[in-house]
């Protein structure tokens, strides 16, 4: 043991010292911060885009386009469509499209609408028009047919659930949304810290083997020593560097990305006025009733309910339902396990091998089941049953269930289960350990040779 903790105390200072740690570790967080708030920043606009409106209709239709926090519609030059197009161009400020009713467009014929715009008009743009323009008729069908928009609003009704798990005692209330947001993180961090790190024990064996250093260090410890040391060498470096991600991670959460995002919000432009009596519209000659402002629905309510009393919004009531004590342990269980059962056949990969270009014929079939892990477990948990046949079964075998076990943890697993996948699991750590032993204490010392999957199981069996 005293040598197998020499070991691990050489590849932990050894690789926490280098420059290209600490600039992963320290600058990684921040910079994903700042990413994220950067593309926020820009991708959301402060300011409405100006969509001028050339409305050849009866219908007066610029009356009824109401603005939002995306649009602001103003009136286009009057006169032909040419004309409308010429002030288009030279508009100062810029306007970002130009909306064309033609003439024959009527309630009955809704066809021949055009948005123009300098260049390809935006996707999103587009249908933020279409959204308004839609609105717009729809409440003049409505009034013609006498419908008012409070009846609608009246008969339309918004049932919401509340999801409650009955295994926890006197039930508790658990959010789908943060349920699957959890899952997705940690089976994401997972899949990354075991490919990233296992793969670096991989090139650390293969870089010794080819600088001869391995036949130094065999004649003062044993392989399995040596691989033993560097694999618990580099858990401490994963360690070191996750509990790293997860302090700045929540500084920048707390303190630097609100600082980045203060801003004072644009106020909503107010919306296109329009007549609160009725008024008779020649195209159809019928009475348009047109609600007033106080009879629109706000943009609160239309963007979201208002909080009810009793619902607690807080993202600790959230969590609250969660298992959390068995979501953090079992996280860091299968996290640790992991990373040491595949980390054991990248060092046994490393040692068979003399370069990294012969590695990448071993590399697939040992990196297939967790990325089979992954994919499949978003469909058949995420999006599927995380309590059904296939989700245990996956939650079970040792090479799944590092990302399956740790994706089903936020749906709550049962205590058995967890320790019976828990058992699995280091159970076989240690037969991969042994398989990746007795590879490693050949390949270790082998050199200038084309090994072959035939070879490696040869190596298995050798005697001494």
């Amino acid at each position: 043991m005293n040598k197998i903790w020499l070991i691990i105390q050489r590849e932990y200072i050894t690789r926490v010292r280098k420059k290209s740690f600490l600039v992963i570790s320290l600058l990684a967080p921040l910079l994903i911060a700042l990413t994220t708030v950067g593309i926020a920043k820009f991708s959301s606009s402060s300011e409405a885009d100006v969509v001028a409106v050339h409305d050849q209709s009866s219908l007066n239709l610029l009356a009824r386009l109401q603005d939002t926090d995306e649009l602001h519609f103003v009136p286009a030059a009057p006169g032909s469509l040419a004309a409308a197009q010429a002030a288009f161009e030279k508009a100062k400020p810029r306007q970002e499209a130009l909306l064309d009713i033609p003439a024959d467009f009527t309630l009955d014929n809704t066809q021949g609408i055009q948005v123009m715009g300098k260049g390809n008009v935006a996707l999103k743009r587009q249908l933020n028009i279409r959204k308004a323009v839609t609105k717009a008729v729809s409440e003049l069908k409505m009034a013609r047919s006498g419908i008012r928009q409070e009846t609608i609003d009246d008969l339309q009704a918004k049932v919401e659930l509340a999801a409650i798990n009955l295994d926890e005692v006197g039930g508790k209330r658990n959010d789908a949304g943060t349920t699957t947001a959890i899952a997705y993180a940690l089976s994401i961090l997972v899949y990354m810290f075991i490919f990233i790190y296992g793969v670096q024990v991989m090139r650390g064996v293969s870089e010794e083997k080819s600088n001869r250093i391995m036949e130094v260090m065999i004649s003062s410890v044993k392989p399995f020593q040596l691989m033993m040391g560097k694999i618990l060498g580099i858990a401490g470096v994963v360690l070191t560097q996750f509990a790293l991600w997860l302090v700045l991670s929540w500084g920048i959460t707390t303190v630097v990305a609100p600082l980045l995002l203060k801003a004072d919000k644009p106020t909503a432009t107010a919306a296109a006025p329009v007549a609160s009596s009725a008024t008779a519209t020649p195209a159809t000659g019928t009475t348009a009733v047109v609600t007033s402002p106080a009879a629109t629905p706000s943009s609160s309510e239309t963007l979201g309910e208002a909080p009810r009393p009793g619902q607690s919004l807080g993202i600790w009531s959230v969590l609250g339902g969660l298992p959390i004590g068995s979501i953090l342990g079992g996280f860091m269980f299968f996290f640790l396990g992991g990373y040491l059962l595949y980390s054991s056949l990248f060092a046994a990969i490393g040692s068979a091998v003399d370069d990294q270009t012969d590695a990448q014929q071993f590399m697939f079939p040992v990196t297939i089941p967790l990325i089979l892990s992954y994919v499949v477990s978003i469909s058949v948990i995420i999006n599927g049953d995380p309590n059904g046949p296939l989700a245990f079964w996956l939650s079970m075998i040792p090479l799944t269930s590092p990302i399956a076990m740790v994706m089903r943890l936020p749906f709550g697993v049962p205590a058995w289960q967890l320790a019976l996948s828990g058992t699995l699991l280091v159970l076989g750590f240690i037969g991969t350990t042994w398989v990746a032993a007795r590879i490693y204490r050949v390949g270790i010392l082998m050199y200038g040779k084309k090994v072959t999957y035939k070879e490696l199981s040869k190596w298995m069996f050798y005697k001494g």
